[in-house]
C-alpha cells in the first residue's frame, strides 16, 4: 500500500459531489467492467466508485503482492486505503462473489466507513462442511485448484461455463476472456484464497443494513450459501433472482439494478 494506490487500481469516481457513495467491487478473475450494465442507473443520484482489485482487470501489476494478497485481508486493506485516499465515508459496498466477503470484512474493520452492504451471490465458504452446503466437496475444490496449477490454459472455459450459467453465451465468452487475461500465478493464488476461505464466523459481526442478492440456480454459490449468509447477518434481507448463473450483473442487469435500488430506497435507521 502507499500513496497513489487508487491510481494503480484504476479507481474512478463519478456522479454528483456530496451524494451518497456506492462502491462496486468485482469478483475473481474479472474487473470493474463487469458492472458496466448496472452503474449507469446509479450515477445520476449517487457518487460511484469503481476499481480493479490488485492482480485483476487493468490494475498496475505492482499493486499485487503475493504475500500480502495470500488472504482476503490484503484486498480489504486496499479497498479501505482507496476510500481514505478519496476521503469517502458512510459508503455502501456492492460486492460480487468473493468481493462480498471483502465487503463484509471491510465493514467489520471500519463500520463508519462502510455502513451498508449489498452482497451479490455471496458465499462465506465454498466447501461443504458437515451440515453446511457451500456447493463443492473438498475433492472438487482440490481438483479445480490442481488444474489451475498444472494447466494454465485449461481451466478458463469450464469455469466460465459454471459462472455464466446455461444459456448465457455472451456472459460466458466475456468471463473466459477475463480469466485468460489474468496472470496464471495470480489466478491460482486468488482462486485458492477464494475457494478455500471460510468467513462464516465473520457474518455475525456485521451490523450494517445488508441485502443478500442470490440467484435461484447458481453452480458456484448455491441458494443454501446465500441463505446461510442471510441467516447469520442480523436483520439482513434476502432477495432471490429467478435466473441462473453466478454473474447476474452481466446476464440479468435490470433485475440487479431493481434489487439494489429497492434496498437503497429504504432509509438507514439513525
Amino acid at each position: 500500500m502507499g500513496v497513489g494506490l487508487a491510481s494503480g487500481l484504476n479507481a474512478v469516481v463519478t456522479g454528483p459531489a456530496g451524494a451518497p457513495v456506492l462502491v462496486f467491487l468485482h469478483g475473481f478473475g474479472c474487473g470493474q467492467a463487469m458492472w458496466r450494465h448496472v452503474v449507469p442507473d446509479f450515477e445520476g443520484e449517487y457518487r460511484v466508485l469503481l476499481l480493479d482489485l490488485p492482480g485483476s482487470g487493468d490494475a498496475d501489476p505492482v499493486t499485487y503482492d503475493a504475500e500480502r494478497h495470500a488472504s482476503l485481508q490484503g484486498y480489504v486493506d486496499d479497498v479501505l486505503w482507496v476510500l481514505d485516499e478519496f476521503g469517502l465515508e458512510d459508503v455502501t459496498i456492492v460486492g460480487h462473489s468473493v468481493s462480498s466477503m471483502i465487503a463484509v470484512l471491510a465493514h467489520v474493520a471500519s463500520p463508519r466507513t462502510v455502513s451498508r452492504l449489498v452482497l451479490v451471490v455471496p458465499s462465506a465458504r465454498y466447501v461443504d462442511d458437515g451440515d453446511y452446503r457451500g456447493g463443492f466437496t473438498p475433492s472438487e475444490i482440490e481438483e479445480l485448484l490442481g488444474v489451475m496449477e498444472r494447466n494454465h490454459l485449461g481451466w478458463q472455459g469450464p469455469l466460465s461455463d459454471l459462472v455464466a450459467g446455461e444459456g448465457h453465451d455472451a456472459s460466458r465468452a466475456e468471463l473466459e476472456d477475463n480469466f485468460c487475461r489474468t496472470r496464471p500465478e495470480i489466478a491460482a493464488q486468488f482462486a485458492a484464497v477464494t475457494f478455500l476461505g471460510d468467513n462464516r464466523s465473520d457474518l455475525p459481526r456485521v451490523t450494517a443494513p445488508t441485502l443478500v442478492l442470490q440467484v435461484r440456480d447458481d453452480a458456484i454459490a448455491p441458494l443454501t450459501a446465500g441463505q446461510f449468509v442471510h441467516k447469520h447477518i442480523t436483520g439482513s434481507q434476502l432477495q432471490v433472482l429467478e435466473t441462473c448463473g453466478h454473474a447476474p450483473q452481466l446476464s440479468d442487469p435490470d433485475d440487479v439494478v431493481a434489487a439494489i435500488s429497492g434496498f437503497l430506497s429504504v432509509p438507514v435507521p439513525s
